[in-house]
């Protein structure tokens, strides 16, 4: 996720697109760069690092002119650097492009350019668009860059301004957010309405497939076929403070309900033909992936949640034996690793310091690492063999909810790659997991329709100071997660226990109207699960259930339940925690404590 902004009128553009960054850099911020057309040329300015880096060097030497575009960037293809960073331009510098989105077919594109003579100076999917531009141009802008998003496969909001027609501001929009903002003498586009707030309050809104061409004195949509568009402006009412939060209150509910694109994006490009395809992320051979005889994961918090839910996915997929550790714990007790060992480390920032040091502690010993991390060009993903990137975006809230879910379906397409290349009986039946795997998306926002009942139920626990969690099998992992999430923006006391633990000593903690929230989506335990209910409900416990839609019989054993859609056990536990996390995000905003910025937390741990 990337933030694009980009101008056109009778001010100088440079004020207005930094200006524009600077409520974009949420969406991302290891770069940023602006393209300006200067009267006779495009000047372009991009640096590694903040958008306060980028500003440094434009207060040395300004960019004078009245169109340009601009960019702050979360990396996708290419680490952080000066030469990855957006605009991109073509070899002649004729036409700039900024891209927010991904180019699934950006490999085969530049394969094509280069036979062609074109060279490329950056690792990025973008660069492609840039020199398709020259390469395809015909003597008409709008023309060419309707040949070039013809050839693109993927997502993208572009942004493209040229020499040959500098009197034009040209985007385009397909699965990734743009408007278009609409002024006086001036006319602006960008990812997001904060960007442009402080100039208009009059919007379009793009749809996919549509086509915005801009000029001083207006702005013409139309699809890509070249069919004109009607759309009635958008007044936008919100003050500035709502709309960086895109129309929800804080942050933190606005990525639980980003949650279905991020697995949507995690999961574009890398299944094909009822197959999963990592093999631009992992070199692992099959002969190499035969050599290992156990796998460990390695996370700290909420990965470490989702590294107990890989361990069964992966032991179930490849039959490898898994361990999983804290990574603050993995160091100390001298674990056993060699050269047939597998480690995987999670981590969101890719930065987590004890995560980082266990990664080097398993290198030293001759371990291969693979990462799953949410930040290309991490310490993480530099210092691994081979990196699975997730695709969440930049995360606000210190409580983490789209990145978990990211991470959780990284796991599923490595353990499934891995048992690809093991030739393991399970890949037959791949077909129709891999459509299961695929629904999740759309099952998560079958959930999010729902969440006015979760917010019911958080009013009857936020009085209470104690709370807990029961599940078994991967419903403990999603308990813990779950609990977790309570306990760190509401401050409610909150424990998650295995369930078949109960009689070993929790139950002297259950009392007369106690809350104790019971998942029940694993159907291979479900009877026991409900026994353990039982347990707790005859010593006065006020129970939640979570259960699968269809399931009539777990409404019998509790005094509330809540379902997810019907999906394969192995991959319930995405599903099962998003009403976890929204709980979480009402009994905080119920009990009055900031959301996003949790007491005595940080986003990431870089210090041991």
């Amino acid at each position: 996720m990337c933030g694009i902004v980009g101008y056109i009128g009778l001010k100088q553009a440079q004020n207005v697109l930094l200006e524009g960054l600077e409520k974009l850099e949420y969406r991302g911020y290891d770069s940023a760069g602006v393209a300006i057309y200067n009267g006779t040329a495009i000047d372009v300015e991009k640096t590694k690092g903040r958008l306060a880096d980028l500003a440094g060097h434009l207060d040395e030497k300004a960019l004078v002119g009245q169109l340009g575009i601009g960019h702050t960037r979360w990396a996708t293809h290419g680490k952080p650097s000066d030469e990855n960073s957006h605009p991109h331009v073509d070899g002649e510098e004729q036409f700039a492009v900024v891209h927010n989105g991904i180019i699934e077919n950006y490999i085969e594109l530049k394969e094509e350019l280069i036979a062609k003579g074109h060279t490329f100076t950056s690792q990025t999917d973008t660069e492609v668009i840039a020199k398709l531009l020259a390469d395809l141009h015909d003597g008409n802008l709008i023309s060419t860059v309707k040949k070039v998003v013809s050839r693109l496969r993927g997502a993208y909001a572009l942004g493209i301004i040229s020499n040959y027609e500098p009197d034009k501001l040209v985007a385009v929009r397909l699965a990734s957010p743009l408007v278009v903002g609409i002024g006086n003498g001036e006319n602006f586009i960008a990812s997001d309405i904060p960007a442009i707030l402080k100039h208009t309050r009059d919007v379009y809104i793009l749809e996919d497939g549509e086509m915005a061409v801009l000029d001083e004195k207006g702005v013409e949509l139309m699809t890509l076929e070249g069919t004109p568009v009607k759309r009635d402006v958008l007044r936008v009412t919100w003050d500035m403070e709502t709309a960086e939060k895109g129309g929800y209150d804080h942050f933190m509910l606005k990525e639980i309900y980003e949650q279905p694109k991020a697995i949507r994006d995690t999961l574009a490009g890398r299944i094909k033909n009822d197959r999963v395809d990592l093999s631009q992320e992992i070199a692992l051979t099959s002969e190499q992936a035969k050599q290992i005889r156990k796998i460990h994961f390695v996370a700290c918090g909420t990965a470490y949640h989702a590294g107990m839910i890989g361990k069964t996915v992966l032991e179930q997929l490849t039959r490898i034996p898994v361990e999983i550790d804290v990574a603050s714990e993995y160091r100390y007790r001298n674990p056993i690793i060699d050269e047939h060992t597998l480690v995987v480390v999670v981590s969101q920032s890719g930065e987590t310091a004890d995560t980082l040091a266990a990664l080097r502690e398993a290198k030293k010993h001759g371990a291969r690492v693979v990462a799953i991390t949410n930040v290309v060009g991490s310490s993480v993903s530099r210092e691994a063999d081979d990196v699975i990137v997730t695709w969440a975006g930049p995360e606000i809230a210190v409580a983490s909810t789209k990145a978990y879910t990211s991470q959780l379906i990284a796991i599923y397409l490595l353990g499934m790659y891995m048992a690809q290349l093991l030739e393991a009986g399970v890949v037959s039946s791949f077909g129709g997991l891999l459509e299961e795997l695929q629904s999740l998306p759309e099952k998560t926002e079958q959930i999010l329709t729902g969440a006015d009942k979760i917010a019911t139920f958080a009013k009857s626990i936020v009085n209470h100071e104690h709370l807990f969690f029961l599940g078994r099998g991967m419903d403990y992992a999603v308990a813990l997660e779950g609990s977790l999430k309570l306990k760190e923006i509401s401050y409610i006391h909150s424990e998650a226990y295995a369930a078949g633990e109960l009689k070993h000593g929790t139950l002297a903690l259950i009392e007369e109207g106690i809350p104790v929230i019971s998942l029940a989506t694993q159907h291979a335990v479900f009877e026991k699960m409900v026994s353990n209910i039982q347990e707790v409900k005859a010593r006065g416990a006020h129970v939640l259930g979570l259960a699968s839609e269809g399931d009539t019989e777990l409404v019998k054993s509790v005094d509330e339940v809540m379902y997810i859609p019907t999906i394969d056990d192995l991959f319930a536990p995405v599903l099962a925690v998003v009403p976890l996390q929204l709980l979480a995000y009402y009994a905080c905003v119920e009990r009055g404590y900031d959301v996003d910025k949790p007491r005595n937390l940080a986003k990431s741990v870089t210090v041991e």
